[in-house]
């Protein structure tokens, strides 16, 4: 609450509503008059923080999507701009205590894994069609795993695997038992719910739109829980703090990009040794906080202005949201 700066009569996004914790301290710390969108991909996550924060009535909205669509929720439904943006990544307590899924090793449940349930590619599809050395691709770079062609040819030799225990089964043979204190399954678990649900290539493109919506000194706020997102969120928070991109030893600046955002959390916040033991899930989250700053052309056009040309659509008058606002309304909004 204190990295967002929630503020009484503010506006805010959870990307990553879950259970809605998050969403009533936001919506606590923001009353008087303070509105909060959630969003969620996991239907049972929205039904979950429906009923948690319909006390707050009319200053809540909450919707099932997937926070790519993050822009294109927010022109919809005339939230813009805000004054603060989280993302809560990784899965949250709903999904890991056995929902049937299959996110869990610890629990026996189909190979699923998706948290739209009505998107098509499962972990079951990966494990049982894809080649090995695409396997081995996803492993490595999802999942950092050392022994991922290993993993990989033991998966395919064993297939079909139609659920988690049998998946474990088949990883524990390939590399052994615990090593240390992390499960032999946990990487390739991870790896496999980053492919199904594009968990990395959905950030990357959330962030980007989360920038273009927030108002002057609004904070983004994002919690992760392992490398590839934190090193993920790191990179993109440094290079919108940066004027220009251009290689070193460019001598003219041809990039022209500008700078929105400056870091207010120069180094990585980490749970404290109280909150891990009260809370065991918190050891591997990395908080980090930027500011939304005031662009060139922002000062020229405002932030509705620029939230237009990020769009592509070319308009300069505000008024313009009224026309862009009625399109999305008369148009499904994709989901991935």
């Amino acid at each position: 609450m204190a990295s967002l700066r929630v503020q009484p009569g503010g506006r805010y996004i959870d990307c990553t509503v879950g259970g809605g914790g998050h969403a009533a301290a936001i919506l606590e710390h923001s009353s008087p008059g303070g509105q909060l969108l959630g969003i969620d991909a996991d239907p049972a996550a929205i039904a979950v923080a429906r009923s948690r924060l319909e006390a707050h009535g009319r200053s809540v909205l909450l919707i099932n999507d997937n926070f790519i669509n993050l822009q294109a929720i927010c022109i919809k439904y005339g939230f813009t701009p805000v004054h603060g943006i989280l993302f809560d990544l990784g899965l949250s307590s709903l999904q890991l205590n056995g929902n049937g899924r299959g996110f869990s090793f610890q629990h026996d449940a189909p190979l699923d894994m998706r948290l739209n349930p009505n998107q098509e590619l499962t972990a079951a599809d990966i494990v049982n069609t894809f080649p090995e050395d695409e396997i081995a691709r996803l492993l490595r770079e999802y999942g950092e795993e050392a022994d991922s062609y290993r993993i990989a040819r033991h998966i395919v030799q064993q297939r079909p695997i139609t659920t988690t225990l049998d998946l474990v089964t088949v990883i524990e043979q390939a590399v052994g038992g615990r090593r240390g204190k992390i499960h032999p399954a946990t990487k390739t678990f991870q790896a496999l719910r980053i492919a199904v649900n594009h968990e990395l290539d959905n950030l990357e493109l959330a962030l980007k739109q989360a920038v273009d919506l927030l108002g002057y000194e609004g904070r983004l706020v994002v919690i992760t829980y392992h490398s590839l997102e934190d090193r993920l969120v790191k990179q993109f928070m440094r290079r919108e703090a940066r004027d220009c991109l251009c290689p070193p030893g460019t001598p003219v600046c041809v990039c022209h990009h500008k700078a929105g955002l400056k870091l207010v959390t120069r180094k990585v916040v980490t749970p404290s040794l109280a909150e891990t033991q009260s809370n065991p899930r918190s050891r591997s989250a990395k908080l980090r906080v930027a500011e939304r700053i005031i662009t060139a052309a922002e000062e020229q056009y405002g932030t509705l202005d620029l939230l237009g040309f990020a769009m592509g659509q070319g308009w300069r008058r505000p008024s313009q949201i009224e026309r862009i606002r009625r399109t999305f309304l008369s148009v499904q909004v994709p989901t991935f």
